[in-house]
């Protein structure tokens, strides 16, 4: 846990977490739940404008079935014969049989037709599967249907389904302009239209349907409609409501949704539509809908967590860098192990610690050049153990005998040996002129030379324009003494050494070569390595003159030289130094003080 709290990194994903899920799933949900109602609401519009095309269906059905009734006032005699009080003869009665069987085929679904005359006490009844045949008419007013169609302002009452499945039309004829009562016409109908109209006004496998008179008896349900032990409080909340159409929530034991109900005109029988859905129905296009924002809403939210998880790394990462890297300096590896971390401020940090490093390692090799600042000062104090004017004073007592015993000789390697010992004891200086090094270089070179005689062999090639360049001390000898220690016994005919120095624009340009066997590759690579090793002056056995040089050019340098030693093309070794013509601080080396 404290590493938890202490890791910038998983600070960072948290962070980007709740400010990216919390708002993206609050968005999911006021979506889901704004969209749940909308649709809700959407549907039950979309449910109340199909039932009120039902309904349109509806009344022009009941009008074309009672269309045919209306057609009797254009018929004279037939009015005639209603109105007489007594039975007419055959003629009249053909008449009234034409209008009988008029009434019958007037549309596919009528199975019977009847007809009650007022005046003559008497039904006649016609069906498509008897003739017409007549009976006596009871009292009137114990026919409950007819009452009901005579008090009805339409002169109309339908009848619910009988026992045979059809329902019945009821229409109170009137011997219009005066409320007199002429006959009663009734048509029983199959209700085949009826159920095709309503079974495009429902889903029969999730939705209930329902016709209802305005005595509360059923002229249509669907298929799915309330058992027998149902309670059926919703059909007398929608018989005592005082609006014709319009939508109810209903929630009992076996229905939890809202009803949908429409009521016909009162021409057409006062109809009560009814369609009762179900919550689950109404909302399964949300459902389906918030399923589908829920889906892409969590691909969203994934891509925003991998983008959280791209982002941290992509911001923690060079910091890992950075603390991996300061982890190796604790370790004492002061090599940086990173190139850029970017253009930003982290990558401006990364620039920073390089710079830093960078800093501490020329501190380092001021640490260095104190170190050989004491094996300097311990050289001294060994030097101090010989007076050197007493040696100089020696040599030249020794020269002078020689001349006086005339060998020349002996004279000039004296005089020599002295330059070279007066200038390497000479303590006072540590950057010289390079004519000096030269010099001394060349002292070092006739005193060999007087050694092996003809055996060798060495060219010195100065630009002058170098000659006042100044250089650290002692960098030319060393080189050319290790040809003697390695590569002299080991060559091919007389022992040749070159020496050049060019100035440029940029640099002093220093190349010794001689023509000694060379180095294998392998030896090369064991000795630059040898150089650059990080280890004290005083453990480099046979390479320590070579070690001096490398780490004093560093030294003095900065690290801006270049010292490389390579095989040369025709044979030999090759030594190429490439100096700034300006050293760092030109500092002396006996006056570091850290």
């Amino acid at each position: 846990m404290i590493v938890f709290k202490n890791n910038i990194r998983n600070k960072l994903i948290v962070l980007l977490l709740l400010i990216t899920i919390i708002p993206f799933g609050t968005s999911i949900i006021v979506t889901y739940l704004y969209t749940k109602e909308s649709l809700r609401d959407q549907s039950i519009q979309e449910n109340v404008n199909l039932l009120y095309q039902g309904k349109i269906n509806m009344e022009s059905y009941l009008r074309d079935l009672n269309h045919f009734t209306f057609s009797f006032y254009s018929n004279p005699e037939f009015m005639n014969y209603l109105r007489r009080d007594q039975i007419g003869d055959y003629v009249s009665r053909g008449v009234v049989h034409n209008v009988m069987h008029s009434l019958l085929y007037s549309e596919e679904s009528v199975y019977r037709a009847s007809m009650s005359i007022v005046k003559h006490q008497e039904m006649l009844t016609v069906s498509k599967r008897s003739a017409i045949f007549y009976s006596e008419l009871v009292d009137l007013k114990q026919i409950r249907s007819y009452k009901r169609a005579s008090e009805n302002p339409a002169n109309l009452y339908i009848e619910p389904l009988n026992e045979f499945n059809r329902f019945t039309i009821h229409r109170a004829f009137r011997d219009v302009p005066s409320d007199r009562i002429l006959a009663y016409v009734s048509l029983e109908v199959r209700p085949n239209k009826i159920n095709e109209l309503s079974r495009f006004l429902y889903h029969g496998e999730s939705e209930e349907f329902y016709i209802l008179n305005q005595d509360g008896q059923f002229i249509y349900q669907s298929d799915i409609g309330f058992n027998g032990q149902e309670e059926l409080g919703w059909k007398d909340r929608l018989l005592e409501s005082e609006e014709e159409s319009g939508t109810i929530a209903w929630t009992d034991q076996a229905f939890d949704g809202v009803m949908v109900y429409d009521t016909v005109s009162e021409a057409a029988g006062s109809w009560i539509l009814v369609k009762r859905i179900p919550n689950t129905t109404l909302y399964e296009s949300a459902y389906s809908v918030v399923m589908i924002n829920i889906f892409f809403g969590v691909v969203g939210l994934a891509l925003v967590v991998l983008a959280t998880f791209f982002v941290s790394f992509r911001i923690t990462s060079p910091l890992r860098v950075l603390v991996q890297n300061i982890k190796q300096v604790e370790k004492g590896n002061m090599k940086v192990q990173f190139r850029s971390l970017g253009n930003d401020e982290i990558g401006l940090l990364g620039d920073r610690f390089k710079s830093m490093i960078e800093k501490i390692n020329q501190l380092i090799n001021r640490e260095y050049k104190l170190e050989l600042e004491n094996k300097t000062n311990q050289l001294k104090v060994l030097h101090s153990q010989v007076n050197p004017h007493f040696l100089y004073n020696t040599l030249q007592s020794i020269g002078t005998m020689a001349l006086k015993s005339k060998v020349p000789e002996i004279y000039s390697s004296l005089t020599d040996l002295s330059q070279i010992m007066r200038y390497s004891m000479n303590m006072e200086e540590d950057i010289v002129p390079l004519v000096k090094e030269v010099n001394y270089t060349k002292a070092y070179m006739l005193l060999q030379k007087q050694r092996f005689g003809d055996q060798l062999e060495f060219v010195i090639d100065i630009d002058e324009a170098a000659l006042d360049i100044h250089v650290p001390k002692m960098i030319l000898q060393p080189i050319i003494e290790n040809y003697f220690k390695h590569g002299f016994d080991s060559r091919d005919g007389i022992g040749k050494v070159n020496l050049t120095c060019k100035r440029s624009d940029r640099c002093l340009l220093v190349t010794i070569h001689d023509n000694g066997p060379g180095v294998s590759v392998e030896r090369l690579q064991q000795i630059d390595q040898h150089l650059k090793a990080d280890r004290h002056l005083g453990d480099y056995g046979s390479n320590i003159g070579l070690r001096n040089v490398y780490a004093r050019l560093n030294l003095y340098y900065a690290g801006k030289a270049l010292f490389k030693l390579e095989n040369h093309t025709n044979g030999g070794l090759l030594v190429t130094m490439e100096l700034p013509l300006e050293m760092e601080g030109e500092i002396h080396e006996s006056d570091y003080r850290g």
